[in-house]
């Protein structure tokens, strides 16, 4: 038995510039952390004293006898991927829903990969994983979906990313000190709005948009910069101030990505004291990160109250092997 635990990702600047649409030809990056709200899966192989092949639990239960039957293309793919023919038992759980926002289904990917690896008997290294991610979610399920998720997911921790150039990636961890760790965390709050729509149709829009959103993707780019500008400083309200430039830049994006009601809700965050935030994710629902001081969250919990609040702290590891059982005397 293999379990790991993969965390889910909260995105602050540079959303949409991490396409490759966009990188492929321009610079982009992202200022993001993982938190800690976890994907968890198991695997094992399955023992041959069963009508199926293979059992995969997540939403749904499937019972199936070969690699092309399996409904979830996460599963079917990795399992493709890595040329698995044995029989599996596969597991997911996860502290938060899925299509809300939070790169759950990057985390499930990566966690897949390393689950099933390690029941390989191999290890594999952080980048590894994010580029093999990649791989299996846009070239193999042909998703509509950036670079940030898997590499987040796979790294954890507060990274600034930056994507294109001869290197596709580079990941550089923000260094800055606990105590100012602490104090941004301290000025974030996180509610469910309610679920998404899926996250690559709404994705599929805006990549569609690229070519007349230069100037704005451009300009979330810059902020990314002036973001790791704001943390390295002392004063750290500016942070929430361009947390809401970037929100109202990324609702011009495509027609999708906000509603009205979550307009609404932004509208009385702010009202009742909120710097700024963003929805995370693609769009459409999921949750809202709000920057707010720690004085006025009263106000601004009392003007949402209608909705769940989620309390999260950042975490750095990123996909972890957290049980270790390889098989023995099962014959596969």
């Amino acid at each position: 038995m293999i379990i790991s635990r993969t965390p889910f990702r909260v995105s602050f600047f540079g959303g949409g510039t991490d396409y490759d649409r966009w990188f492929c030809q321009n610079k982009g990056a992202v200022l993001a952390t993982t938190i800690d709200k976890y994907c968890y899966i198991s695997c094992r192989y399955l023992p041959p004293f069963f009508d199926h092949k293979s059992r995969i639990i997540y939403s749904k239960m499937e019972h199936v006898h070969g690699i092309n039957d399996i409904d979830h293309p996460s599963v079917r793919e990795v399992l493709r991927f890595l040329k698995i023919t044995e029989g599996v038992e596969i597991h997911h759980d996860g502290d938060l829903p899925a299509r809300t926002g939070l790169g759950s289904s990057s985390s499930f990917t990566v966690g897949l990969l390393n689950s099933l690896y390690a029941l390989k008997g191999v290890v594999v290294t952080k980048e590894r994983l994010a580029q093999e991610a990649i791989h299996v979610e846009q070239d193999m399920i042909k998703e509509n979906v950036g670079c940030q998720d898997q590499v987040l997911a796979a790294y954890g921790g507060l990274n600034h990313i930056e994507f294109g150039g001869s290197n596709h990636l580079l990941v550089r961890q923000v260094t800055i000190s606990p105590e100012k760790l602490n104090v941004l965390q301290n000025h974030l709050m996180l509610f469910f709005t309610g679920f998404a729509r899926t996250a690559s149709r709404i994705a599929h829009h805006q990549i569609k948009n690229i070519p007349r959103k230069k100037p704005e993707l451009a300009r979330m780019y810059e902020m990314v910069s002036e973001a790791v500008a704001i943390l390295n400083g002392k004063n750290l309200v500016p942070f929430g101030q361009l947390l809401d430039e970037s929100w109202k830049l990324k609702r011009t994006l495509s027609g999708k990505i906000s509603t009205a009601h979550i307009d609404h809700l932004y509208a009385a965050a702010t009202r009742a004291g909120a710097v700024g935030g963003k929805l995370l994710g693609a769009g459409g629902g999921g949750f809202v990160l709000l920057f707010v001081e720690p004085h006025k969250k009263p106000k601004v919990r009392a003007a949402l109250k209608g909705l769940l609040e989620v309390p999260f702290k950042f975490e750095g590891l990123g996909s972890q092997i957290i049980f270790y059982q390889p098989d023995t005397g099962i014959v596969k």
